[in-house]
């Protein structure tokens, strides 16, 4: 835990009436000014940004609204994930209710593979004649296939957020927000870019007087926004934080009678939240595009009938069932497999695949494996000739960069600095596994393979309240690039002896002197307990039960009190 300035503390509790432990929270994250302080924790819509500052937006827009004069269709070839099918509800709402022609195609992951694929836009074309594709969450690295739609007189705008390839891709916009670094645009989502398209669209139909462009409401897109970009797991500081902040509030609410099925069926309480959207909504909507086609979210995210949602909404949640069933059979095989080989000396990045090994839920066992050896993982499925797989990374590991330096190895590959795929020829997979840690040698240091345990402030047991939880939650929400507030908690002993449960986890009741507290310990597996005198590092959270409102603690980790 960094030392907070005095001085910037106390300034910040005094401009602003905040809390000690707030402010302190604050400093701590490097939110040191009275002006940052009151932008994070007010975050409003009037302060995002002129879309216009994205690369080619401009290019987009002038094309699009060509099409619409022309009355000429366009589709949006979007991704299968809640990022690419939420951007493609968010654009095809937008299209549909403003003059556009528009229809829309997602691909089949395990048929077509990810992205902008040769065969891919083969299938979209023959299904969707058209000169004028939007390609959403994907398209940066698709380099041959944009040519060959260029070659077929098909006009191609990208609009996109991961990183790209080198030479670009031929589009005739590309929308990306890594193109201008020096910008410091926001490291949006593509969720984010199709609402930025959005706001763009609606502006220049406005500058051009046409009818009802003036009374289009964006806000009634941002629940969509909010599930997009929380379950992709994009920072959620600056404008991510805005949209986010307000599209929660929209989604609590939302109109939509997919959502409306889903949070019925998903049993999702209010208010929503970061974990109400990435661990009831988000694998739902997921389920479809992980085992076949991601239609039926789509499906479900436009529709305008009750009964329909309903049945759709069912449909998701039993393949989401299936998903877990699936991950669960492989996360134990891989598990296993890399408990019997892994060298921690050796084997900086774990690589593991099988033939066997369902391509749609590769990414969710890298990110279990991940948390169980702290490693930057790669995990493969097959389905043929080729492999394909999903990485996560750990922090100081550029697994996308990572990736570009094996592309002689590789048939394709792509992604974000902390997750990415691929698709290799198996009989390359030892070569490729040989190179990766060779590059992991040469650029991970010792500490990025240590879980770290971040701690925002130090605060006493007994003065830990429900109140305290409820100031915490101004700095909500919490996710990626905001993680939940961590506090340590010094000097305790048992109140009384500790309560296993369900032999994974643990019930302590601590004290300093004062009243117990109730602590939770889940995922504790065969780790030690705390004994005699302990510090914690705690979630402080408001347990309810019966009816009853309590504090409880949910620990992270601890350490003897008389350790250094």
């Amino acid at each position: 835990m960094a030392a907070p300035s005095p001085e910037s503390t106390e300034t910040l509790r005094r401009e602003l009436g905040l809390s000690s432990l707030v402010a302190t929270c604050l400093v701590n994250r490097g939110i040191v000014t009275t002006e940052a302080a009151e932008a994070f924790l007010d975050p409003r819509l009037k302060s995002l940004s002129d879309p216009m500052v994205l690369p080619d937006i401009r290019l987009a827009i002038d094309r699009l609204f060509l099409a619409r004069e022309r009355n000429e269709p366009l589709v949006i070839f979007g991704d299968y994930d809640v990022d690419g099918v939420t951007s493609t509800a968010i654009l095809t709402e937008v299209f549909t209710t403003l003059g556009w022609q528009c229809s829309q195609y997602l691909p089949h992951r395990r048929d077509e593979g990810y992205g902008l694929s040769q065969a891919g836009v083969e299938n979209c074309l023959a299904r969707h004649p058209t000169s004028l594709l939007l390609a959403v969450d994907c398209g940066s690295t698709a380099v041959e296939a944009i040519g060959w739609l260029n070659s077929r007189g098909v006009d191609v705008l990208v609009l996109d957020h991961h990183q790209l390839s080198n030479p670009l891709p031929p589009a005739l916009a590309l929308v990306n927000p890594l193109r201008s670094p020096e910008a410091a645009i926001a490291p949006f989502c593509s969720a984010g870019l199709a609402f930025k398209l959005a706001h763009a669209l609606v502006k220049h139909g406005r500058e051009l007087g046409l009818a009802g462009f003036d009374t289009y409401n964006l806000k009634t897109l941002l629940d969509l926004v909010a599930l997009g970009t929380v379950a992709d797991l994009v920072p959620l500081i600056g404008e991510n934080r805005i949209l986010v902040h307000a599209g929660l509030e929209r989604l609590d609410s939302t109109s939509r009678l997919g959502l409306q099925a889903l949070k019925r069926v998903s049993r999702t309480r209010s208010p929503m939240g970061v974990y109400e959207v990435g661990f009831q909504l988000g694998p739902r909507l997921n389920a479809a595009g992980r085992l076949e086609t991601a239609e039926d979210a789509l499906r479900l995210l436009l529709c305008d009938r009750e009964s329909e949602a309903q049945s759709l909404a069912e449909v998701l949640d039993l393949q989401n069932r299936e998903r877990q069933e699936v991950e669960k059979r492989i996360a134990q095989e891989a598990g296993e497999r890399v408990r019997n080989r892994f060298d921690p000396q050796r084997d900086l990045v774990i690589v593991e695949g099988d033939s066997s090994w369902h391509i749609g839920v590769v990414g969710i066992v890298a990110s279990r494996v991940l948390r169980e050896f702290h490693r930057p993982t790669l995990i493969l499925g097959g389905d043929g000739t080729l492999w394909r797989g999903s990485g996560r990374s750990v922090s100081g590991f550029d697994l996308a960069g990572a990736l570009r330096d094996c592309s002689d190895l590789l048939e394709k590959h792509g992604g974000h600095a902390m997750a990415a795929g691929l698709s290799i020829d198996p009989a390359r997979l030892e070569a490729f596994r040989q190179r990766i840690n060779d590059l992991a040698r040469e650029r991970l240091r010792p500490e990025h393979l240590q879980p770290e345990v971040r701690i925002d402030a130090s605060i006493s047991l007994r003065s830990l309240s429900l109140p305290v939880v409820a100031d915490l939650r101004r700095l909500e929400p919490f996710g990626m690039g905001n993680p939940v507030i961590q506090l340590a908690v010094r000097g305790l002993t048992h109140a009384r002896p500790p309560q296993r449960l369900k032999e994974q986890h643990w019930k302590f009741w601590v004290t300093d002197g004062g009243t117990p507290v109730e602590t939770v310990w889940w995922g504790a597996g065969d780790r030690p307990v705390p004994e005699g005198r302990f510090d914690l590092a705690v979630i402080p959270e408001a347990g309810d039960y019966g009816g009853r409102r309590f504090l409880q603690l949910r620990l992270i980790d601890w350490k003897p009190s008389d350790s250094a």
